[in-house]
């Protein structure tokens, strides 16, 4: 197994001799922040402190400025780098490309002195996603066991319009889901011409707004506290509310209810009650996704994430019997960090 990458048991991506990616290592002078999910935002203000340079794009940087505060980043050396741009540190090549995830992901390209090209992809959608050619790959594994496939061709993005319009004809329709995918949830329903206002708590509206001076249109946004969104909700008028996952079991609790998940593979969108269902949106590849990703990077050394998902020895497994390639999951002892999900800001 290379020795140019590894995932330590604090969940830091370590790629060539000088970067971690996505937690704080104490013997890396570099690190990268892949995306602003607080499981690959781990110990940042310790690199703050200690870190030559902390490298990430300008979009997750004012994402962390609106979870954080302004003045947090200012603690240390941080610097933006546009997709496809390089830091040179030493003998070593840091790039940065997309990643279709939440706004501002990122996956990592390490390039060192004898050619050999290091990967991390972070957390993606493959549909999105541009493959980097690799060497040394390491992956993300949410959904990285093989019943983690979605068989289902229907239309998701469809089928959610269909349903928040049908609903909105005879009230309010409440979304709950994750930072970043409820800001996917907007612009899915605002291309698509839903004109009804969108409402939401201070922290959803600040994020939402970040969104969109990075190019995202979201619609009619209004905060919750606003005078004009108390009357809407007092009269039960025509307006679609987003609220975080965490508040599911205290908000809403008479409304129309919508819960966007990855966490849903048998069918795009399932009943729970009559007055809530579960749509299968996802902002990972499924199995199908991560194990094409591989196919197409060509890495001779696969490292699958064993920090962030329980699926990781699973994946790990598959790519070995299906391309013979070298593959481990890492570390080799699980620290769960709760999957998908797990304290996205």
């Amino acid at each position: 197994m290379s020795t140019k990458a590894k995932i330590t048991n604090r969940g830091a991506v370590l790629l060539g001799k000088a970067l971690a990616c996505d937690a704080f290592d104490e013997c890396r002078p570099l690190r990268v922040v892949t995306h602003a999910h607080a499981d690959h935002m781990m110990g940042l203000n310790r690199s703050l402190r200690t870190c030559r340079k902390i490298l990430m794009t300008r979009a997750t940087k004012d994402l962390i400025d609106v979870i954080q505060t302004p003045l947090f980043l200012k603690g240390g050396h941080v610097q933006t780098l546009a997709y496809g741009e390089t830091y040179q540190h030493e003998e070593e090549r840091i790039t940065l490309f997309g990643a279709d995830h939440i706004l501002g992901a990122a996956q990592v390209l390490v390039e060192d002195h004898e050619g050999t090209r290091i990967v991390y992809t972070g957390d993606f959608r493959i549909d999105a996603t541009p493959i980097v050619h690799s060497d040394v790959l390491v992956i993300e594994a949410t959904y990285g066991g093989p019943s983690c496939r979605r068989p289902f061709q229907k239309d998701i993005t469809d089928l959610l319009i269909s349903l928040v319009e049908r609903k909105l004809k005879q009230e309010p329709v409440y979304i709950f889901g994750y930072h970043g995918k409820l800001q996917e949830v907007m612009q899915i329903l605002h291309n698509a011409g839903v004109e009804a206002p969108f409402v939401m708590p201070e922290k959803i509206f600040n994020v939402s707004r970040v969104c969109e001076r990075h190019g995202m249109r979201l619609g009619r946004l209004m905060l919750s506290e606003e005078d004009e969104a108390r009357e809407l909700m007092e009269r039960n008028s025509s307006f679609v509310a987003f609220h975080h996952m965490v508040s599911r079991s205290k908000i809403g609790q008479d409304a129309f209810r919508i819960c966007v998940s990855g966490w849903e593979f048998g069918a795009p969108c399932r009943e729970i009650s009559d007055r809530e269902f579960v749509v299968a949106l996802s902002d990972h590849s499924d199995f199908n996704g991560l194990v094409e990703y591989v196919r197409r990077s060509k890495p001779t050394v696969v490292i699958t994430d064993n920090y962030r998902s329980g699926y990781a020895e699973a994946l790990a497994r598959e790519i070995h019997e299906r391309f013979c390639i070298s593959s481990v999951a890492l570390p080799t002892k699980q620290f769960s960090f709760e999957s998908e999900n797990a304290g996205c800001f």
